[in-house]
C-alpha cells in the first residue's frame, strides 16, 4: 500500500446510476411488503408514490447542492461549509447511516437463506455467514472500481427482472386491487419512517464524486432518475403483493415475497424469489461497500481521522484501509442488530444529512452565481419534510444515534491530538 493520493475518475453515468439505484433497492423491497400490507392493507401501494413525491422535494434541492461539490466524501465534504467539526460530524453521521443500512440488509439476506437452511438464522452459523458475506464484498471492492461496477451491473439485472416478472404475473392472475380506506393520520405517520427507508440510499453515488466523470451533470441525473424508478418499482411490487395477500401474511412475515412466489409457482416460485432476494440484497450491499469507505478516506485525507484510513492500495487504486475499517464496523453491527431497529437509525441519520446538505449550497466551491427564491422555497419544503420524518423516530433511536455520533467525535479528537503531537 502507498501513501494517500487522489483516486482516478472512472465512474460514468452508468456507474453512478448503478450506485444510486442499488443504494436504494436492496433488502427492504423483500421485507416491507408484508409489514405494510398488515398495517395499511390495499392502500399500502399508494404510500410509495406519496413518499416518492416527498423524496423529490428533498432530492431536487439536494441535487443542486451536490452538483456544486465536485469532491469525493459526500456529506463529509458538504458539511464543511459550516465548519470543520460540523463537516466531520455530518460525514460521520452519514457513515453510520450507511453502516446501519448495510447491517440491516445483511440480516434480511440471512433471513432468506434460513428458509432453506434453518441453521443459517442462529448461533455460530449465522455469525459465520454474516462475516463471510462481508469478507466477499470487501475483497471485490479492494480489487478495483471497474471490476466492482461490472459485478454491480450483473447483480442489478438479476434482481430487477425477476421482481418485474413476479409482480406482472401476480397482477395478471389476481387483478389489481382497489385502494382501501386510509388509516388514521397518526398511523400513517408511524409508517412513513419505514417507507422512507425504501428511498434513502439514492445519495450513494455522491460519495464517489471525486471518482465520477463530469459530476456536476452526472450526479443530479443519476439521483433524480433513481427516485422515480424506485417509486415505480416499489409501487408495482406492493400492488402485486396486496392483490394476493391484502392483509399480509402471518407465517414468514419477515420474508413475505417468498409467500407470493409460492402462491404463483409453488416451491419453485419460492426458491426463485429467495435467490432474487439474495441477488438484490447483494447488489445493495456491494453498492454500499463501494461508496461508503470513501467517506472516511476523504476525512482522513483532510486530517479529521487517523491518516492510516487514507492509505490507497498501490496496485488497485482503492482506499483499502477505509474499506477494511468499514467491513469491521458493519460486521459488528450486523451481528448485534435487527432489520427494523437498524433501518430506523439509518433513516433518521439520513434526514439530518439531507437537511444540512440542502442548506450547504451558498458555501459550495462551485455554487451558482445566482440562487433563485424558488430554489429556497423548495429547499425550505425539503428541510421541513426531513424534520417531519425525523420526528417519527423514538427516543431510543435518537439516543443510539447520539451515542454513535459521540464515538465519532472521540475519533476526531484523537486524530487532532496525534496530529498535533506529530507536528
Amino acid at each position: 500500500m502507498s501513501e494517500p493520493h487522489g483516486l482516478p475518475r472512472r465512474i460514468g453515468i452508468g456507474g453512478a446510476l448503478l450506485l444510486a439505484f442499488n443504494g436504494a433497492i436492496g433488502a427492504s423491497i423483500f421485507a416491507l411488503p408484508g409489514m405494510l400490507a398488515a398495517d395499511f392493507g390495499t392502500s399500502a401501494p399508494w404510500l410509495f408514490p406519496l413518499v416518492g413525491i416527498a423524496s423529490l422535494l428533498i432530492a431536487i434541492p439536494f441535487c443542486r447542492s451536490v452538483a456544486a461539490f465536485p469532491e469525493s466524501g459526500g456529506p463529509a465534504t458538504y458539511g464543511r461549509v459550516f465548519g470543520t467539526l460540523a463537516g466531520f460530524e455530518l460525514g460521520w453521521i452519514y457513515y453510520i447511516a450507511r453502516a446501519t443500512a448495510f447491517a440491516a440488509n445483511l440480516n434480511v439476506l440471512i433471513s432468506y437463506l434460513a428458509r432453506w437452511w434453518g441453521a443459517a438464522d442462529g448461533g455460530a452459523t449465522r455469525i459465520a455467514l454474516l462475516l463471510a458475506f462481508v469478507a466477499a464484498f470487501t475483497a471485490i471492492n479492494v480489487t478495483g472500481v471497474k471490476s466492482a461496477m461490472r459485478v454491480l451491473g450483473g447483480l442489478t439485472l438479476l434482481k430487477t427482472i425477476p421482481l418485474l416478472l413476479l409482480a406482472a404475473a401476480a397482477l395478471a392472475l389476481a387483478g389489481a386491487p382497489a385502494p382501501g380506506p386510509l388509516p388514521p393520520v397518526t398511523e400513517i405517520e408511524a409508517g412513513v419512517l419505514l417507507v422512507f427507508y425504501a428511498f434513502v440510499g439514492f445519495e450513494n453515488a455522491t460519495v464517489t464524486a471525486g471518482e465520477t466523470k463530469d459530476p456536476n451533470r452526472t450526479l443530479p441525473r443519476a439521483l433524480l432518475g433513481t427516485i422515480g424508478t424506485v417509486a415505480l418499482l416499489y409501487f408495482f411490487v406492493q400492488l402485486a403483493f396486496v392483490a394476493v395477500f391484502p392483509n399480509g401474511v402471518e407465517e414468514g412475515a419477515d420474508a413475505p415475497l417468498l409467500a407470493l412466489g409460492e402462491w404463483l409457482m409453488g416451491p419453485v416460485g419460492a426458491l426463485l424469489i429467495g435467490v432474487t432476494a439474495i441477488f438484490s440484497t447483494a447488489g445493495n450491499l456491494h453498492s454500499n461497500m463501494a461508496a461508503t469507505p470513501r467517506v472516511t478516506f476523504s476525512m482522513a485525507e483532510r486530517g479529521e481521522l487517523p491518516t492510516w484510513l487514507a492509505k490507497v492500495h498501490s496496485g488497485f487504486d482503492t482506499p483499502v484501509a477505509s474499506i477494511l475499517f468499514f467491513a469491521a464496523l458493519v460486521a459488528a453491527l450486523a451481528v448485534s442488530g435487527s432489520f427494523v431497529w437498524l433501518a430506523v437509525i439509518s433513516t433518521l441519520a439520513r434526514m439530518i444529512v439531507y437537511s444540512v446538505t440542502i442548506l450547504a449550497l451558498p458555501g459550495a466551491p462551485a455554487r451558482p452565481a445566482h440562487i433563485s427564491p424558488s430554489h429556497w422555497l423548495l429547499a425550505s419544503i425539503g428541510v421541513l419534510v426531513c424534520i417531519v420524518v425525523a420526528a417519527q423516530a423514538d427516543a431510543k433511536a435518537w439516543l443510539t444515534l447520539g451515542a454513535l455520533a459521540a464515538a465519532g467525535l472521540l475519533l476526531y479528537l484523537l486524530a487532532r491530538f496525534f496530529r498535533s503531537t506529530e507536528a
